[in-house]
């Protein structure tokens, strides 16, 4: 069973949330989404400063099995950039809530992460894909 830390927030697409004191976001990609995809061999982390809506993708990560976007779970701007995740991808699979994040976000909307999956949710929508 994937590591789904209760404190988080998740989307659909198998990205986290964590909810910063200063209400920016920090994004990653779930446990259960890097151990599907395999070992990373390249992170491509979004340029700060530019602006997603929700559900765009910012990002990508390649494993040696696949190609894979990374999407914004709300609207806002990227206020930094994971940018040595080019050089240690393995920061992904090794700690994705930890030292695996991808970048941090400002949301136009912050209650628009109310919207997002909790714990309970994500962990039924991966039981879901299972059947």
């Amino acid at each position: 069973m994937s590591n789904v830390p209760a404190e988080l927030k998740y989307s659909k697409n198998h990205e986290w949330v964590r909810v910063e004191d200063d209400g920016s976001l920090t994004v990653g990609i779930t446990d259960h989404a890097q151990a599907a995809l395999g070992d990373l061999v390249y992170v491509e982390a979004p340029e700060v400063g530019e602006s997603y809506g929700a559900g765009d993708a910012c990002a990508v990560v390649e494993s040696v099995k696949a190609a894979s976007d990374v999407y914004s779970p709300v609207a806002g701007e990227v206020i930094e950039s994971h940018e040595s995740l080019a050089d240690e991808p393995e920061h992904v699979n090794e700690d994705p809530y930890g030292e695996g994040w991808i970048f941090r976000l400002r949301p136009d909307k912050p209650e628009d992460v109310d919207a997002l999956l909790d714990v309970d949710g994500y962990q039924k929508m991966l039981e879901e894909e299972d059947v």
